[in-house]
């Protein structure tokens, strides 16, 4: 379809492609061209009143917002990204998609978010937590691509009527969301004032760092990624989309993203680090390892063993699982500085071609990598359960998206805050190797709790000294 499609036209096509399926409960999925529109402004008013809300707001120009849910999955326990990927399958085998010659970024998604563990603890469980994988095909979909964009609409039809019904909603969705201005359509509201922090993170932090530097000191780990999660009492509940806004000026090399079950319950962040890219069987994927600030340029982690030892370590790791699962890695001999904001971190990024490989395989092959979690995996994993007082939840793990021809993206849910009414979470870790010093972690940590809570302008010195774990 063009942009001088009509009314009938896409009615005449999604008629055709009901009268077209071989089940009874076809899955339709609908687009239209929509043009000079800015996905993260119009998310409010494309979701409407849908509790689901999801963002994914990468390289200048290239945004997705979606919102609702056509089908969906929930669930915990082992297996989870074979299953996930056995639900993206089934979902797409149902779908019709009636609009021929999408391109394509605006091609139907299964967005999904993992927790970072695959099995919930007695703890997770009293809280009532996150669920170990959630998948969605959502309902609508705005895509764009610079200034050009596409609407879409999913829904099941198991009449010809309701076909009809979700062509007429499309068009006027389209029609109301190019008729309104195209100005910011949220509202920054002042929550960095009246805010309380009942206790220093360092308080929580200090024990487990000197217990996490020991096990490392004494070889029984190679690296652990110790975390640490900051409560915050808010004035007025955060609108997460006026925070992603300021973030796409200050992390503009981040994937700025967003997952919001309901109005209570929203998880964002702006990661700097791509678990996995996979487009027409080419891989990417990002170590990203090594943390300073930018005021010395990131000179001093090219000079630094033990930030080149600990980013090795990241790169061996993933280099390994690639060739494990039969694939030929390529990455430079030395890492580059990649700048985000405030923070420099060593970079490597890794290539590979992996034609016919699921993306949900490779995701669980590679997560947790060293980089959030530690070496040897299986182990620094146990030891994370037992050091953290906390749940992590979705931190660190993979959130993104798989399209219907097979091309996907996942990022490292880091540089995240979950917001949950008044209050706000935010979590970082820093990466222990041998030689690690307590104070070094301890101001890395700090230095990048500080991403996402400057923008509610808190003051450096209280965010440095207070918190709850």
């Amino acid at each position: 379809m063009t942009a001088g499609t009509t009314f009938s036209d896409i009615l005449t096509s999604i008629v055709r492609g009901w009268h077209a399926r071989n089940i009874d409960e076809p899955v339709l999925s609908l687009a239209l061209p929509i043009k000079g529109v800015d996905p993260l402004y119009k998310l409010p008013l494309l979701a409407g009143i849908e509790q689901f809300r999801f963002l994914w707001d990468g390289a200048p120009g290239r945004c997705i917002a979606a919102a609702g849910k056509c089908q969906s999955l929930e669930l915990s326990g082992p297996k989870r990204f074979e299953l996930a990927q056995r639900f993206s399958d089934v979902a797409f085998g149902r779908l019709i998609d009636v609009t021929s010659k999408t391109p394509a970024y605006a091609s139907p998604r299964i967005l999904l978010l993992f927790s970072f563990f695959e099995q919930t603890s007695e703890r997770q469980r009293s809280q009532g937590v996150l669920p170990a994988v959630q998948a969605v095909l959502p309902r609508w979909q705005l895509s764009r691509q610079g200034e050009e964009g596409w609407l879409r609409l999913t829904a099941v039809a198991t009449h010809e009527a309701e076909a009809r019904e979700l062509a007429e909603k499309l068009w006027l969705t389209r029609e109301r969301l190019t008729q309104t201005s195209n100005e910011k359509e949220m509202k920054f509201m002042n929550v960095g004032s009246g805010l309380t922090f009942p206790q220093k993170w360092q308080d929580c932090y200090r024990p487990a760092l000197a217990r996490g530097i020991d096990l490392v000191n004494r070889g029984i780990l190679d690296k652990l990624v110790l975390a640490v999660r900051q409560s915050i009492q808010l004035r007025a509940p955060l609108d997460p989309l006026a925070m992603l806004d300021c973030l796409r000026e200050q992390q503009p090399g981040s994937c700025r993203f967003l997952w919001q079950r309901n109005q209570q319950d929203a998880f964002f962040g702006a990661s700097p680090e791509r678990l996995l890219s996979l487009r027409e069987g080419q891989l990417q994927i990002d170590a990203l390892a090594g943390t300073a600030t930018r005021e010395d340029n990131g000179q001093s982690l090219l000079k630094s063993e033990k930030d080149l030892r600990e980013h090795e370590l990241v790169v061996a790791s993933i280099t390994n699982q690639l060739i494990a699962h039969g694939l030929v890695p390529r990455r430079p001999r030395r890492p580059q500085l990649a700048r985000h904001g405030q923070l420099v971190h060593l970079h490597t990024p890794i290539h590979a071609l992996a034609i016919g490989q699921s993306p949900l395989h490779l995701a669980g092959a590679l997560h947790p990598t060293p980089a959030v979690a530690g070496f040897p995996r299986r182990e620094a994993m146990s030891w994370l359960r037992t050091l953290e007082p906390f749940e992590r939840g979705s931190y660190a793990a993979p959130i993104g998206w798989i399209d219907n021809s097979g091309n996907s993206e996942f990022r490292v849910a880091i540089r995240c805050g979950n917001a949950k009414g008044k209050e706000l979470e935010l979590t970082a870790g820093a990466g222990l190797v041998k030689g690690s010093i307590a104070e070094r972690e301890l101001n890395e940590v700090g230095m990048k709790l500080e991403v996402l809570a400057n923008q509610l302008d808190l003051q450096s010195k209280q965010l440095s000294s207070r918190s709850i774990t």
